[in-house]
């Protein structure tokens, strides 16, 4: 038993001491994790898509219409650039991105509000980019429910005293944003791509180490020098906990102070993030080891974690949920740690869940990790 701690230690100690004096593997086990966080929320800090430009196509010329086109233009999301003579001229303005929206009044907007009939106001999105797509549809969804209200008081004032105890709105509907608060993208986006980004570099680390330590072995007739001669679980473990001791703060700066710096929804405990966070780093330095077996020379590793980080974002449940992936896509995020990783912190991190909270995906880390330990160790044996 001491001589396997012995090992094990000497596997640390070695690889700790490759790590250090690899400028390729400390940019990216220190300069990814430091540094694009704060690229990317700084990017996406603005939270809202605001001041969106539409123009108008007005064919009823009355008050009522100038009334609606002030509603739009003075809510924060939409800002009027114009009006159009005709839809042909609207058409070329969204073409020439002039703007990205055409509100379309008919002629007879004001004679059905005035007859108490469904008014109809077409609009014309430009659905190159959802976050404006969505930008709209709250702004008119705003303006819908604020007309119909003006609508309907304005029809029990003239009823009279019978519209005396009656309420303008049948339904007083209340919303409660939970885990985003804000409603801002930063703020749902940015908690996953931290897991991400981890996993990434963490997988990019070691594929790279994989690589230098190949390269060794070619020019020594297939023998590493540096490399220490024990059984592939020491190594492998071994190497693991290099890793893990080395991501154990910059985990912490991830995922605590860089939602902190940025005002991002932060309601869970460190403590729970942390202990929720440690099979999730063993996932991923384990999944590192077992895709070395793709891994010939150093520069393989650019396009393996290439090629890969957009595999797993995409599976992650980020772009689109996971309940609605076909049934093969599903199971291959299932063994992704980074999948497990993103819900178990966004339910800390976002909706104050404690580590009981979140035992699923949990426990999947853990055997995650133990799976990816075992081939690991297998693919170390057979080379």
């Amino acid at each position: 038993m001491k001589k396997w701690f012995e090992s094990l230690f000497r596997v640390w100690r070695r690889e700790f001491y490759l790590v250090t004096h690899d400028e390729g593997v400390m940019l990216f086990f220190l300069f990814l994790p430091l540094i694009y966080p704060i690229l990317y929320t700084l990017i996406y800090n603005k939270e809202m898509v605001e001041e969106v430009p539409f123009v108008v196509v007005d064919d009823s010329r009355t008050p009522k219409s100038r009334e609606l086109v002030q509603m739009a233009d003075a809510t924060p999301e939409m800002q009027l650039v114009g009006y159009a003579s005709d839809m042909a001229e609207a058409r070329r303005c969204l073409n020439e991105k002039v703007c990205y929206g055409i509100m379309y009044i008919p002629s007879d907007y004001s004679q059905r509000l005035v007859e108490g009939e469904q008014a109809v106001v077409p609009f014309y999105y430009d659905m190159s980019l959802l976050m404006r797509y969505r930008t709209f549809m709250e702004a008119l969804t705003d303006i819908q429910m604020a007309v119909g209200d003006s609508q309907r008081q304005a029809l029990l004032n003239e009823v009279g005293e019978l519209a005396s105890g009656l309420s303008v709105s049948a339904i007083n509907s209340q919303a409660f944003i939970l885990g985003d608060v804000t409603q801002g993208f930063a703020s749902f986006v940015i908690p996953g791509v931290l897991i991400l980004i981890i996993q990434q570099s963490i997988i990019l680390g070691v594929v790279m180490l994989c690589g230098t330590s190949r390269d060794r072995r070619r020019k020594n007739s297939r023998i590493d020098p540096l490399a220490i001669e024990t059984s592939a679980e020491v190594i492998i473990l071994g190497k693991s906990l290099c890793y893990v001791v080395i991501y154990i703060p910059l985990t912490l700066y991830m995922l605590h102070f860089v939602p902190l710096m940025f005002g991002l929804p932060h309601v869970g405990s460190v403590v729970d993030i942390m202990l929720f966070i440690v099979p999730f780093l063993f996932a991923s330095a384990f999944l590192g080891q077992v895709l070395q077996v793709f891994v010939r020379e150093r520069e393989t590793s650019f396009l393996v974690v290439v090629f890969m980080s957009l595999i797993f974002l995409f599976l992650s449940g980020l772009t689109w949920p996971r309940y609605a992936m076909e049934f093969p896509w599903r199971q291959l995020s299932d063994i992704i740690p980074a999948t497990w990783g993103v819900e178990g912190f966004v339910n800390i991190n976002s909706n104050s869940a404690t580590l009981s909270h979140v035992t699923t995906p949990y426990i999947i880390l853990w055997i995650l990790a133990g799976v990816y330990f075992v081939i690991a160790s297998f693919l170390w044996r057979r080379k």
